[in-house]
């Protein structure tokens, strides 16, 4: 009789002990779901422009490279002046909206009301151009954190009045870009431009055959 209560308890200590797996693979299923149904649909990967030695980072990790041409892109484009920089600087700063963080906006759009009021604007076209020679770096790519970055563009700055040329510097321009990843259908970069990180520093001694109208 004694025997068989062993037996009966033995089982029954088997059976729960079942039960508990049971439950804690239930509960890691369970877990497992919510993770999914969680997780982002898309999963943006930055890879640099030259892949033939391979690369290996961290998803997460934004190239240098990427860093530059983002800054150096909507840089230009909001200095692009094809017509009249009184309609063409609000247009560009308007259009480039997405990829603007708030407050670089907010001093964009100070900067316009300023140049509109000196007579800056009006009949004026503007393009700026790398200078040969100061072109992508490592070392003009500042690394402030995951998340941050100062970019260093050499650029030379022309301007027009009328046709009539007025302007042509040549102009370190020290720019913020931050991480920015919130509406990838606008702003495919997941970066945003965020303005000057200092003071523009202008260039002596610096030659350059490029740059037009």
């Amino acid at each position: 009789m004694s025997q068989l209560k062993g037996a009966i308890n033995e089982k029954r200590s088997h059976i729960n002990t079942l039960r508990f797996i049971i439950g804690v693979l239930g509960v890691i299923c369970l877990c497992l779901i919510g993770v999914i149904f969680t997780a982002p649909d898309r999963l943006q990967i930055f890879n640099p422009p030259d892949l033939r030695s391979g690369s290996q980072r961290p998803w997460w990790e934004v190239p240098n490279s990427t860093v530059y041409a983002f800054a150096y892109q909507t840089f230009q484009q909001l200095n692009r002046w094809t017509v009249n920089g009184q309609v063409d600087y609000k247009n560009n700063i308007e259009n480039l909206q997405p990829l603007l963080t708030p407050g670089c906006q907010r001093f964009l759009q100070q900067d316009y009301a300023d140049r509109q009021r000196y007579g800056e604007l009006r009949d004026r076209t503007r393009g700026i151009y790398e200078i040969i020679g100061r072109g992508f770096s490592d070392d003009k790519v500042q690394v402030l954190s995951r998340d941050s970055w100062i970019v260093n563009l050499d650029l030379s700055v022309d301007e027009y009045f009328q046709d009539e040329p007025v302007k042509r510097v040549f102009t370190r321009f020290p720019i913020s870009i931050v991480r920015m990843d919130v509406d990838m259908q606008r702003n495919p970069w997941g970066l945003g431009f965020n303005c000057y990180s200092s003071t523009p520093l202008r260039l002596e001694g610096v030659e350059s055959t490029e740059g037009a109208k």
